[in-house]
C-alpha cells in the first residue's frame, strides 16, 4: 500500500520533471529559430496546469500554425512583436479548456477573410463566429474554443473566448474584455477588442455589426467603473496595471469605453504610521453586495491608487482583522485615507447613495443601408446555424433528456447506454451538468462504469462517488489509474498522503486553474 503511494509520487515527481524541462530545455525537433522562441515565451509564463496537462507536442502544433499565420496573412508583418507575443500567440484567453481550435480553423478562416483589410477581416470573423454559436446563459465553467462551436450556443464569456481565438487564429491580435461589475445595474459583461493597424476596437463577440466600436452595449460600458483584461506573459505595455502575477498582467482598459479619474488610498494604522501589505478592496454595489471591482496590496507607505470611471465607490482596507472603508466619488475625491482602527466588534447601521457615471452617447454613425445589409447577413447566419443544429443534434427526443441536453455530444451518450447497464448509465449521467453532457467524452464515463459497476454504496454517497467533477476542472479519465494505486487505503492515509505529497503552488497557478488529478 505503501510502495503503491511511494510509485504514484514518483509517477507525479517524472511528470514535473518533464513539464519543467520542458521549460529549461531547447529541443528544437523540427522547429524553426521563431518557432522555438515562441514556444520558450508561452512556456516561461504558462500557469502549472497548462505545461503539464497539454503535452509539449500540442504546444508545438499550435505554435507553428501562429507563426505560419504570422508569415502568410497579409497584416502578420504588420503586428509589433509585443502585440503579437501578448495577444496572437497564446492560447489561452481567460480560464476557458484549452484546444487546437487554431489548427482546425486556420485554413478555413484565411479562405473567410481573403483580400480584405485588416478591419474588414474582423467584421467577418465576427459573422464567421455568429454563423456557429449563439448566446444562452449557463454556468461558470468556461467551454473550450472547439466545444462551443459544437455546441453552437455560450454565454459571452463563452463568446468573447472563441471570437478572440478565432481573430488570433488568422493573425490578428485580440484580447477579452471584462466589466467585474456594472456600475448602473445587476451583472456583469463580456466582450472583445481587436487590433487593427495600430489601434484597439471593441466588438460584441458572436454579435456582428456593420463597423467596429459598436454593440449593444456602448452605453452601459459609458457607464461603467472598471474595465479589463487578462494579458499572458510578461507584459509591458503602456496601460495601467491593476494586478501583476508570474503568469499573466491584468490592464486597465477603462479609458477605451469612458472618461476615468485616479483615486490615491492612503491606509494608516491607529497610530497613524503607514501600513504596508494591507488589502484594498475597491467595491461597487451589485447583486445586493459591496462587490470588489479590483483587489490591491498598500506599498511601503500604505499607498494603493486606481483609475476607473467618474462614479462612487465604497473603498475598504483590511489587515489583520483590522479595517476601514469609507465612500469615494471617483472624479471628485482624489485622495483618500482609511485608518485601521475596526474590527469584528463594530457595528453600524450606515446609507450610502452610490451614484454610477452618467454615461453619454458615442455610437458611430451608421448608414441605414449598411444597418439592413447587416440585418440580412444576421438572418441568414441564423439559419446556417439552426441548419447546422439539426443535422449534428439528436431529434425526436425529450427536451431535457440527456441527449438532447448534449447536443452535438450525443453520440457519446448514446454509446454510453449501449456500453453499460441502462440504469448505471442513468445514474452516471444524473450527475453531469447541462454543459458536461456537451463535453463530456466517452472514456471518461467508461472510466466511472468499469471502476465503480460493482460498488457497495448507496443513496447520496453513491452519487456523490459516481460524479467525475469535482470542481470546474477538465474531465479527465483517473479512476482506474488512481484506484489501482491507492487500492487498501483508508480515507484517513489518503489524506495523509495528500499531505505529505502534495504542495499547493498559487505563484504559477495565479488562476486557480483545475489540475487533472493525473
Amino acid at each position: 500500500m505503501q510502495n503503491n503511494g511511494r510509485k504514484l509520487l514518483q509517477g507525479a515527481l517524472i511528470v514535473g520533471l518533464f513539464a519543467f524541462l520542458g521549460v529549461l530545455t531547447a529541443c528544437t525537433g523540427g522547429q524553426t529559430k521563431e518557432e522555438q522562441e515562441a514556444l520558450d515565451f508561452l512556456y516561461a509564463g504558462m500557469p502549472l496546469p497548462d505545461s503539464v496537462d497539454y503535452s509539449r507536442e500540442f504546444w508545438e502544433a499550435n505554435v507553428k500554425v501562429a507563426v505560419k499565420a504570422r508569415h502568410e496573412m497579409p497584416w502578420g508583418e504588420k503586428v509589433p512583436g509585443r502585440e503579437w507575443r501578448h495577444f496572437v500567440l497564446p492560447l489561452r484567453v481567460n480560464n476557458e479548456d484549452l484546444d487546437s481550435f487554431r489548427i482546425a480553423y486556420y485554413d478555413e478562416l484565411k479562405e473567410r477573410v481573403k483580400g480584405k483589410t485588416m478591419y474588414a477581416a474582423v467584421l467577418e470573423v465576427n459573422h464567421w463566429c455568429h454563423e456557429h454559436v449563439s448566446y444562452q446563459p449557463s454556468d461558470s465553467r468556461t467551454s473550450s474554443p472547439m466545444n462551443t462551436l459544437r455546441a453552437a450556443i455560450g454565454r459571452c464569456g463563452e463568446e468573447s473566448t472563441f471570437t478572440v481565438a478565432a481573430l488570433r487564429t488568422i493573425g490578428i491580435p485580440a484580447r477579452q474584455v471584462y466589466t467585474p461589475r456594472w456600475a448602473h445595474t445587476d451583472d456583469n459583461h463580456a466582450w472583445v477588442e481587436a487590433w487593427v493597424d495600430g489601434k484597439w476596437y471593441f466588438l460584441g463577440a458572436c454579435e456582428p455589426e456593420p463597423v467596429l466600436n459598436l454593440g449593444w452595449f456602448n452605453e452601459s460600458a459609458s457607464r461603467g467603473m472598471l474595465m479589463h483584461t487578462k494579458v499572458f506573459g510578461d507584459y509591458t505595455g503602456p496601460e495601467d496595471v491593476v494586478n501583476k502575477t508570474a503568469c499573466y498582467t491584468e490592464i486597465n482598459v477603462t479609458k477605451n469605453y469612458v472618461d476615468v479619474a485616479s483615486i490615491i488610498v492612503t491606509v494608516l494604522s491607529q497610530d497613524s504610521l503607514p501600513v504596508e501589505g494591507a488589502t484594498v478592496d475597491y467595491r461597487l454595489y451589485n447583486y445586493a453586495e459591496l462587490y470588489p471591482i479590483a483587489s490591491k496590496q498598500s506599498d511601503a507607505k500604505g499607498k494603493s491608487s486606481l483609475t476607473c470611471g467618474k462614479g462612487d465607490l465604497i473603498v475598504w482596507a483590511s489587515k489583520d482583522g483590522k479595517f476601514d472603508f469609507k465612500k469615494v466619488t471617483v472624479g471628485k475625491d482624489a485622495l483618500l485615507t482609511l485608518v485601521l482602527d475596526k474590527d469584528s466588534t463594530y457595528t453600524a447601521s450606515l446609507q450610502f447613495d452610490l451614484v454610477p457615471p452618467l454615461g453619454k452617447y458615442n455610437k458611430p454613425e451608421v448608414s441605414v443601408e449598411a444597418q439592413r445589409e447587416n440585418r440580412k447577413r444576421l438572418s441568414a447566419e441564423d439559419s446556417i446555424r439552426i441548419a447546422y443544429m439539426k443535422q449534428a443534434f439528436c431529434q425526436d427526443v425529450e427536451p431535457n433528456s440527456p441527449e438532447a441536453l448534449a447536443r452535438a455530444n450525443w453520440r457519446t451518450i448514446a454509446e454510453l447506454r449501449k456500453q453499460t447497464d441502462k440504469q448505471f448509465a442513468d445514474e452516471i449521467l444524473a450527475t453531469l451538468s447541462k454543459k458536461d453532457y456537451r463535453d463530456v467524452t466517452l472514456d471518461v464515463l467508461m472510466d466511472i462504469a468499469k471502476t465503480l459497476s460493482d460498488s457497495p454504496l448507496k443513496g447520496e454517497d453513491y452519487r456523490t462517488v459516481l460524479s467525475p467533477r469535482v470542481a470546474n476542472e477538465r474531465l479527465t479519465p483517473y479512476r482506474k489509474t488512481l484506484s489501482k494505486y491507492f487500492q487498501g487505503m483508508t480515507a484517513e492515509e489518503l489524506q495523509q498522503w495528500v499531505k505529505d505529497s502534495i504542495t499547493v503552488d498559487d505563484t504559477r497557478n495565479p488562476q486557480h486553474l483545475c489540475m487533472s488529478p493525473l
